[in-house]
């Protein structure tokens, strides 16, 4: 018999949520394989089994939140193991109760999955279908990708909205009057925060307490980047077997701009502040569970299709869950680009106990005075978040002007590269 157990992930991780079964009682099991996805609050980790058998146990359900260290399920070895029993009330009529004994009211059925279908459900709604015996195969979702949410389980499984009288405001002592309409009302719709999401709250809302946080801006003509990239597009895509995006340009010149002002790429250890000799630079990749930081490594050492080549490998591992948590450890700079989503300006949050976040914006073919001349040009907004505990406006300025400068003159990139 061989317990599946919550491993050791990171020292700062001690805990995690069921987010996903992937095998069922009865299941057989061979070694080494994924059984059992676990969310923690940085990454997502696949628990596999150490021996081959049968799964005879499952201990913990999807949503459930289990400590390092928990025994969550049981595989007892050879094939020959017999499954434990199906925890579904069975078809048949039950044994009538002693007549002294008041009838129970019977718990609702659990609803196994009967569809060899994967369905896409958040580890809260399936908690909610479980409680309820719904089967997740007959919820319809809202989320055009088919991702069952809490308010579909709720919708599916409620009577018709009874509509209660309006709820009177209340009023705090000495604060303005606060209406508070019932959550099960059809005007409120509670959803519970992933722990992923709670996580990111909680250190974003660190970091604006924490920092003395300030946001310089510029602008930047992408004239000649842009033309560079279509003249290169081709012989770079043929010799490297990826595209030149913009990314590695802008990752260049950030760390020319951090070797020309250190506190930039620096970071207050108690009453210290430690300057880091290194350049490794987080990418921030949007997923579908909130924004995550892979890391570049050493990015000063690298070349424009190696910096895309780790940035295309670390995007697609976030978005299939698999970035590890020494994919994201450990950055000396952040940058951002909202501009993938359209955003025109922005003053972004620093990442952690760096100093500072570049973000990138859309590029917007705007009116420009060039020579005395007015001209439309395809202009980008750049912001700077620093902390200005250790960096003063002279550098933080002086560091967004040589962004600018490097972006603005490409080839010098290209000969410092």
């Amino acid at each position: 018999m061989a317990e599946i157990k919550v491993p050791e992930l990171a020292e700062s991780i001690t805990e995690g949520t069921i987010a996903q079964w992937v095998k069922k009682v009865g299941d057989r099991v061979e070694k080494g394989e994924f059984i059992v996805e676990l969310e923690t609050d940085k990454v997502n980790a696949e628990i596999i089994s150490e021996e081959a058998g049968v799964l005879t146990q499952i201990l913990a359900q999807e949503g459930d939140t289990v400590l390092v260290g928990q025994t969550i399920a049981v595989v007892e070895a050879g094939v020959g193991a017999t499954p434990a029993p199906a925890e579904e009330p069975k078809a048949e009529a039950a044994p009538a109760a002693p007549a002294e004994t008041a009838a129970p009211a019977q718990p609702a059925p659990v609803v196994e999955e009967t569809s060899n279908e994967r369905i896409v459900a958040s580890p809260a709604a399936r908690k909610l279908a479980r409680e309820k015996g719904i089967d997740l195969a007959a919820i319809s979702p809202v989320d055009p990708q088919g991702r069952i949410r809490v308010q579909d389980v709720a919708a599916h499984g409620s009577a018709p909205a009874v509509h209660a009288a309006p709820v009177a405001p209340t009023a705090p002592v000495g604060g303005p009057l606060v209406f508070t309409p019932a959550a099960e009302s059809d005007r409120v719709t509670v959803e519970k925060m992933s722990r992923r999401r709670q996580t990111i709250a909680k250190r974003l809302l660190e970091v604006t307490q924490n920092t003395a946080m300030l946001t310089t801006f510029n602008e930047i003509d992408m004239t000649n980047v842009m033309a560079l990239r279509k003249r290169k597009q081709e012989e770079f895509v043929k010799e490297n077997d990826i595209k030149l995006g913009f990314m590695s340009f802008f990752t260049k010149a950030a760390v020319a701009a951090l070797k020309k002002y250190p506190y930039v790429n620096a970071q207050i250890v108690g009453d210290e502040i430690h300057k880091n000799n290194f350049y490794d630079i987080g990418i921030a990749v949007s997923t579908e569970e909130g924004l995550v930081v892979p890391v570049v490594r050493d990015a000063d050492r690298k070349n424009f299709a190696e910096i895309e080549k780790d940035i295309a490998e670390l995007a697609q591992k976030a978005r299939e869950k698999k970035l590890s948590l020494s994919d994201m450890a450990g950055g000396s700079f952040t940058i951002t680009n909202g501009g993938v989503f359209g955003s025109l300006m922005s003053t972004p949050i620093m990442n952690g106990t760096q100093a500072a976040i570049l973000g990138m914006h859309s590029i917007v073919q705007r009116p420009v005075a060039v020579n005395g001349q007015v001209e439309i040009r395809p202009m980008m907004y750049v912001a700077l978040s620093y902390d200005h505990r250790i960096i003063d406006g002279k550098d933080s300025v002086g560091f967004l002007k040589t962004i600018k400068d490097l972006i603005e003159n490409p080839e010098d990139l290209l000969l410092n590269s």
